[in-house]
């Protein structure tokens, strides 16, 4: 008698209709601006779930750099006055934008948390601080897909300072350290729009062999 070998676990597991779930979730998943949020609050434990989810991102030789500082209640509008103060402070007083200067101060008044999300460069020399980057980046993209998943409005943004040292030395990073944006989670009233891919999939797809 032929021996039939088991299954792949992950194969056994999921189906097509995890795929199409999935495939639904990915593709009406959008940005949505804090300026569109409606100020509703979001339940701590919700965060910790989306937490989680990033949580499991790859990551080559289990260095899992992802990090996040999460702002909640008062900590969202100081952290956005201080953020703005950062922009002010930071800036060429002649390029200094009020306009900017206004967005960053007021970015978190409809929103209910702030998670500042870094890269923690870990000492192995063998892995790049790229592969810590593309990892970290795979874990805001876990955050984003289960957001869009509990009906969550969510703004990925390196805007201000963000990726400048003064954002670096607010959060009390090492050198090495990357800060790769600030999510702004809230709630929203707006009916997602239809997204569209400005370059189709057949130019950014070479297949060989």
């Amino acid at each position: 008698m032929k021996k039939i070998l088991p299954r792949h676990p992950i194969t056994c597991y999921f189906r097509n209709m995890d795929f199409d779930a999935l495939r639904e979730i990915v593709l009406a998943r959008r940005s949505i601006k804090p300026a569109l949020m409606n100020g509703q609050k979001i339940e701590d434990t919700m965060i910790h779930r989306l937490l989680e989810l990033a949580d499991w991102a790859p990551t080559h030789g289990h260095t899992e750099p992802w990090r996040f500082v999460i702002f909640a209640r008062d900590a969202v509008r100081q952290f956005c006055a201080d953020h703005a103060a950062l922009y002010k402070a930071f800036v060429d007083p002649a390029k200094f934008e009020t306009a900017k200067y206004e967005k960053q101060l007021h970015n978190g008044d409809l929103a209910s948390h702030i998670i500042a999300v870094y890269m923690k460069r870990g000492s192995n020399p063998k892995i790049s601080a790229t592969e810590e980057l593309c990892a970290t980046a795979a874990a805001v993209e876990n955050i984003l897909l289960g957001a869009a998943a509990l009906g969550l409005a969510v703004l990925w943004s390196t805007g201000g300072v963000t990726l400048q040292e003064p954002m670096k030395e607010y959060l009390s990073l090492q050198p090495d350290d990357r800060v790769v944006g600030l999510l702004y989670v809230g709630y929203s009233n707006e009916v997602p729009k239809t997204g569209t891919r400005v370059v189709p999939l057949a130019a950014k797809a070479t297949w060989r062999g």
